[in-house]
């Protein structure tokens, strides 16, 4: 871990989004300091899905040795931004570091993306950054340090990012486009720079999105912690940077990530949006041992195994159950290409289950489009199927929530697969 050296001592630090996860994270790094805390952010009062509030957050700063500031931000509420701002110069006395870590996610399709989730993500995302910094910007220009950070990725302008969850690209490319813009625009006043993870990063949010047994794939938010607060003790000529945590952490002498493993020694999920093409993660994950099995296949023909997809499908069907329908509560539809292929169901809502061919007996929740032979990789857990969406190996249609717990019915298959 980087240790604290004082620099933030008496500061005050601006984070959107510091009721929990990496904002929470970066705020009690900041806390050790002795500086004096922020915490916009939307949660008052707590929630089962997502722990955390305002309070306890500001509780859990002054425990660390800050000072704390709760306000209640709605970042698409420039109202409550700006009152946000008056209190913390009124309180401390100016801002000196602002944090945009706000966001707002949907990894969802052009056509499967509504338009309130659009708006959502651009004004959480790119609107909120912009007009959090427009109304910090007056006071950290009369600051010594004045840094504004940005929690967004390297502007990557290969259409595979874009493909996927355009609508969502658009929203977190905009906080780096202030970057981008801003760090020029107020160049030897203030700096500006973009963080983003290497790996994915252990949050409650990342638990709903990737679900259980996602975090074994991730890293703490420590790491960001440690980055954005390397990036703090930088000058202001230090500006205009888009960052990865890794990095900058090496660059700082830390030689040993698996500190900030939440299981140390397993393959990571890489984060999206690196220089990476996702194809060749895929490769670099399996040639690491994330996916053995692959490694003792014999070379892959260009056409899958005849029949293999029934034979999966048939003992998906033995391992159906009522508890399994019960904790599922979907139908699932499969469009799958090449030999064997063709449309094939999966009904977790009838009572004990059924699969077939064809079309389902109700609606599909989920709609999945792949090959036959990525399909049986990936129920046989040799294709992991975030890594087969990132890739464009697999399309998904309808409700994300409900594909994500069809990927923990395929963890507890695999052995049988």
């Amino acid at each position: 871990m980087l240790p604290n050296t004082g620099r933030l001592a008496g500061c005050t630090v601006f984070i959107t989004g510091a009721s929990r996860g990496i904002g929470k994270a970066i705020a009690l790094k900041a806390a050790k300091d002795g500086a004096n805390i922020v915490i916009a952010a939307k949660t008052t009062h707590a929630n089962p899905k997502l722990p955390g509030t305002i309070f306890t957050a500001a509780e859990e700063i002054e425990a660390a040795g800050g000072k704390a500031l709760p306000c209640a931000v709605d970042v698409r509420d420039e109202q409550q931004i700006n009152d946000a701002v008056e209190k913390a110069v009124e309180r401390f006395g100016g801002i000196d570091v602002l944090v945009n870590n706000a966001s707002a996610i949907s990894l969802t399709s052009t056509l499967e993306t509504p338009t309130k989730r659009v708006d959502l993500m651009m004004n959480v995302n790119t609107r909120g950054t912009f007009l959090t910094s427009k109304a910090c910007i007056p006071y950290l220009k009369k600051s010594k340090i004045a840094h504004i950070l940005n929690l967004s990725p390297p502007l990557n302008l290969d259409p595979m990012w874009f493909k996927q969850h355009c609508a969502y690209t658009i929203a977190k490319y905009g906080m780096s486009m202030c970057v981008l813009g801003m760090a020029e625009e107020f160049k030897g006043e203030i700096a500006v720079n973009a963080l983003w993870p290497k790996t994915a990063i252990h949050t409650a949010a990342m638990d709903m999105l990737g679900g259980s047994g996602i975090e074994s794939q991730c890293r703490k938010v420590d790491i960001i912690a440690d980055a954005a607060y390397s990036i703090f003790k930088k000058p202001k000529s230090f500006t205009g940077n888009f960052i990865v945590d890794e990095n900058i952490l090496r660059e700082e002498g830390i030689k040993n990530f698996d500190i900030y493993a939440i299981k140390p020694g397993h393959p990571l999920l890489p984060d999206f949006f690196l220089d990476e093409h996702p194809d060749t993660i895929i490769k670099k994950v399996e040639s690491h041992g994330a996916l053995p099995e692959l490694k003792e296949e014999k070379p892959a023909t260009t056409k899958p195994r005849s029949g293999a997809v029934a034979e999966t499908f048939r003992i998906v069907k033995d391992f159906l159950s009522d508890d399994v329908v019960k904790a599922t509560q979907a139908i699932y539809l499969f469009e799958l290409s090449g030999e064997d292929g063709g449309t094939w169901f999966l009904d977790l809502k009838s009572k004990g289950g059924n699969v077939g061919y064809g079309e389902p007996p109700e609606q599909a929740d989920v709609v999945m489009s792949m090959s036959t032979d990525d399909f049986v990789k990936m129920f046989s857990g040799k294709l992991k199927p975030t890594m087969a969406f990132m890739s464009g190996k697999l399309k998904i249609k309808g409700n994300m929530s409900l594909a994500i717990r069809l990927e923990k019915l395929m963890n507890q298959m695999n052995a049988r697969l």
